[in-house]
């Protein structure tokens, strides 16, 4: 193995929450009907490996489900500002001594968290 590929996000409206990762500043890597209803609905950070896909069709994975995934930040402050200039609810930064954490959802209920440190 050599690095984590795609991380699947369970939601229940792909294009709902493709303008939601896009607000955070995902960029779609592909959008491709796959048959039978689905599309393959892959987004990621600029300049990074690890991407996402937005996923409808795991029954063992309810929209909502996923929790704890941690985004680096270099400035916190500046990120939890411009998400909510976008209209993202983030929690109010934690200062820790392990690091700088602020919390935010999906509009399914996904579970993010912002760390600096």
């Amino acid at each position: 193995m050599q690095t984590i590929e795609v991380i699947s996000i369970p939601v229940s409206d792909q294009q709902k929450s493709k303008e939601f990762y896009q607000k955070l500043g995902f960029e779609i890597i592909t959008e491709t009907n796959m048959g039978d209803g689905n599309t393959w609905l892959q987004l990621g950070i600029p300049g990074q490996a690890t991407t996402i896909t937005l996923v409808t069709w795991f029954k063992k994975m309810p929209p909502g489900s996923l929790q704890g995934m941690v985004l680096r930040s270099v400035d916190i402050e500046k990120e939890v500002a411009d998400l909510r200039v976008k209209g993202i609810s983030v929690e109010d930064i934690d200062n820790t001594p392990w690091g700088r954490f602020a919390s935010f959802s999906d509009p399914d209920g996904n579970g993010f968290t912002l760390r600096q440190g």
